[in-house]
């Protein structure tokens, strides 16, 4: 992986410069477990390189975006969640409970999951 990450703590996870329980990564994404997780199954699924909110994204970051969906199905289907189901949600900026400038996908799972807002 290349300087074009960034330095956000998630790109920094992607470099394996700190330690993560990463469960799926390739040369665009990396997936690992929550560090404080709001279900049983709590993974974050991000780009490599720093996207730093939904909003900052162009077209020439569709397939990356899609990418990022088709991997959340195959770790449900990987932590047995996918058939009871599962949730996969994006904060978008400080009100919508974005807290790392760097998007990134929420998988959870395990339990049956409250209402959304």
């Amino acid at each position: 992986m290349t300087d074009h990450l960034g330095d956000s703590v998630f790109a920094r996870i992607a470099r394996k410069e700190l330690p993560a329980k990463i469960v799926y990564q390739d040369e665009e994404i990396t997936a690992f477990h929550d560090i404080e997780p709001l279900a049983p199954v709590h993974i974050l699924i991000v780009p490599n390189r720093v996207i730093p909110t939904l909003n900052d994204a162009t077209l020439e970051d569709q397939q990356l975006l899609g990418k990022m969906m088709l991997v959340a199905r195959q770790l449900a289907c990987q932590h047995s969640i996918s058939d009871t189901g599962y949730r996969v949600t994006m904060n978008v900026n400080s009100d919508g409970g974005q807290s790392v400038f760097h998007i990134h996908l929420h998988l959870m799972g395990g339990q049956k999951l409250g209402r959304m807002a």
